[in-house]
């Protein structure tokens, strides 16, 4: 797919600078460096509490393929008037995301082409095409890739090679078409490194 390779360097500098394998890949470059980004790598500072609730913030929004600040806060504003645990709902809502399911799905090999994928129209919810990688499913919805994007060669490589478990949120009818279940909380997602959604909410609430 035309493009699906322009993010590949952002990718990777997103792991370097935060030191961590974010999406659990073998070509990550933290697998074999330990510095961040930069012709030495940079110093370490001492962190304080607001470096480290940063630092997550950023984790979160790297992981779900570099949302805008603007696009995370309102998710966050989502989160919190919401009943119930902010954290929890924060990452209920991003994992609803469509990008967000299609990437969980693997039906792509990344979250950035997860993103490029709905765009261009390769994916219908509950048989109708949407284009918009943020809209939010629902519990009972179908995603399944058009029958005519099922010959991109991304894609064929993706669910041959199914880089990543299916969690239990959602259920796949046939490689190409699954179901939403339901809105996940916190231990259900498999992250590859640990996340900590509470630090986010301490970021936005000092």
């Amino acid at each position: 797919m035309a493009g699906s390779n322009q993010r590949t360097i952002p990718k990777y500098k997103i792991c370097r600078r935060l030191g961590e394998n974010l999406w659990g890949r073998s070509k990550c470059p933290t697998n074999s460096k330990g510095t961040r980004p930069g012709m030495h790598g940079a110093k370490r500072a001492k962190v304080t509490d607001y470096g480290v609730q940063l630092r997550e913030k950023q984790k979160i929004k790297g992981y779900y393929g570099s949302i805008s600040e603007k696009q995370f806060r309102a998710i966050f504003k989502e989160a919190s008037r919401r009943k119930g645990d902010t954290s929890e709902n924060l990452i209920g809502l991003l994992e609803s995301r469509l990008d967000a399911i299609v990437y969980r799905m693997n039906f792509v090999p990344t979250v950035f082409a997860a993103r490029q994928f709905v765009n261009h129209k390769h994916v219908t919810v509950n048989g109708v095409v949407v284009n918009i990688p943020s809209y939010r499913c629902k519990p009972g919805d179908v995603i399944e890739i058009r029958e005519k994007s099922q010959k991109i060669p991304m894609v064929i490589e993706a669910l041959q090679k199914m880089e990543r478990d299916i969690p239990d949120y959602i259920t796949m009818e046939e490689n190409v078409k699954g179901i939403f279940k339901e809105v996940p909380v916190i231990s259900d997602v498999p992250y590859p490194v640990q996340m900590s959604p509470n630090l986010v909410v301490e970021f936005y609430s000092r």
